[in-house]
């Protein structure tokens, strides 16, 4: 078996080479472990679902809409419903509080005063407390 040519493969790495690539990689470890911690404890501290199940344009004054929040039977939560109109424009908003129930998912129904006709209203987001 022949040698390979001298200076080929650059310089046999030294310990402190070998030391620096290990603390790189460490660090590359303990960041990664750091993200998976984040994701999960955000995942974990607002456990609210909703759906939105329909609506009903009232005229130009008002829209209900009916939408299913699932979270811990007692806990509240805060859901943000808005409507809009047919050029997009949000033309009425409404924070609806969510209290305990006696199941996981409850069903609601909220009317929403509108500035303007609402062709359609929805649940943006809702969040526990």
């Amino acid at each position: 078996m022949s040698t390979p040519p001298a200076g080929r493969y650059g310089p046999a790495p030294t310990g402190r080479t070998v030391a620096w690539r290990r603390a790189g990689l460490a660090v590359l470890v303990l960041a990664a472990l750091g993200v998976l911690a984040w994701v999960g404890i955000h995942t974990l501290r607002d456990p609210v679902q909703w759906r939105d199940v329909g609506y009903h344009v009232n005229g130009a004054t008002s829209i209900d809409v009916t939408f299913d929040v699932t979270k811990s039977p007692s806990a509240s939560a805060t859901c943000h419903v808005h409507a809009l109109s047919q050029t997009f424009a949000e033309v009425g908003v409404l924070d609806v509080p969510v209290g305990p129930g006696t199941t996981s998912t409850q069903r609601l129904t909220v009317t929403l005063p509108t500035s303007e006709r609402a062709v359609t209203g929805t649940v943006v987001s809702c969040r526990v407390g």
